[in-house]
């Protein structure tokens, strides 16, 4: 079992978001963006001056990417919309699956510029989500009978795509094409957790090809190497941890957000800082997310 590396970061929001996700950065304004998905929240941090703004949503957001300098992709319950970074204005851009019982959860841009997300049932229905490739305004069904889609992210040449269903807990990896990040292979067992604490929540591939990944209910943050093996472990000052982020001028910082969802009051009690969003306080070898490309 690999050490557990003691936190040694900071708090950069406290406020305690009960299901903390889906956290990007944009490096050309320093800023940080987060969902509250179950409160309909959308959070904006501009990193360096710590100035912070909450925007409300009208549905349940769960994966923010930037398209251009004056607009994002928003991923959520009701499919996918374009929003305009300064005023907050939505416009409906694609359906991802027509089942109102599902809503949006992980997911992240491809090198190519196409998205990978992640469905799922409002109460984790058992095999009720799916994983899908969003090219433009093109769906196409990836994985599906996946009861909660996590995990996702791709390997530094593009070449690779890891992803889960939490309840299973086997990080999968499987061959995509570089150029549309397209399946080209079936999906392998890269690593399996049957029987430990936790569940392989989001996830986020360094420039070196390390996955960095939000254990939920373990408290850390665990980084494997491409092959599977498990390296290094750091804490997280809440129990849930769902995500992680690469920050900073030079992606050097890691950004991890977290949630308090399913607590009782006691249980609460006992994880004061629960859907608090953290820095780790280490140094990385980050790399920024494409943006996606309409």
């Amino acid at each position: 079992m690999t050490d557990i590396v003691p936190f040694t970061g900071r708090t950069l929001c406290p406020v305690e978001s009960e299901l903390g996700e889906g956290p990007s950065y944009d490096p050309a304004t320093d800023t940080a963006w987060w969902f509250d998905i179950t409160a309909r929240k959308l959070h904006e941090l501009h990193v360096s001056s710590s100035t912070k703004r909450v925007h409300d949503l009208p549905f349940m957001g769960s994966v923010i990417a930037t398209i251009d300098p004056s607009r994002q992709l928003i991923a959520s319950d009701q499919g996918l919309f374009v929003r305009e970074t300064e005023s907050g204005k939505l416009e409906h851009f694609a359906t991802i699956e027509d089942k109102p019982g599902n809503r949006s959860n992980d997911g992240r841009v491809h090198q190519s510029g196409a998205l990978w997300i992640g469905t799922m049932g409002y109460n984790a229905e058992k095999d009720a989500g799916a994983i899908y490739h969003v090219a433009g305004s093109v769906v196409t069904r990836l994985f599906s009978s996946i009861t909660i889609p996590n995990g996702i992210c791709f390997s530094p040449d593009g070449a690779t795509a890891y992803f889960t269903d939490t309840t299973v807990n086997d990080l999968m990896r499987v061959a995509v094409d570089p150029r549309t990040g397209l399946p080209v292979g079936a999906p392998e067992v890269l690593s399996q957790h049957k029987g430990e604490p936790g569940g392989i929540d989001g996830a986020v591939c360094d420039a070196d090809g390390l996955i960095w990944n939000a254990r939920w209910g373990a408290a850390t943050i665990d980084v494997y190497r491409p092959d599977g093996m498990r390296v290094r472990r750091y804490a997280v000052p809440a129990t849930q941890a769902t995500c992680p982020a690469f920050i900073g001028a030079a992606a050097d910082r890691l950004l991890v957000t977290s949630a308090w969802q399913g607590m009782d009051e006691r249980a609460r009690a006992a994880d004061p800082e629960a859907g608090r969003t953290f820095e780790l306080g280490i140094a990385v070898r980050g790399r920024f997310e494409p943006a996606f490309r309409l």
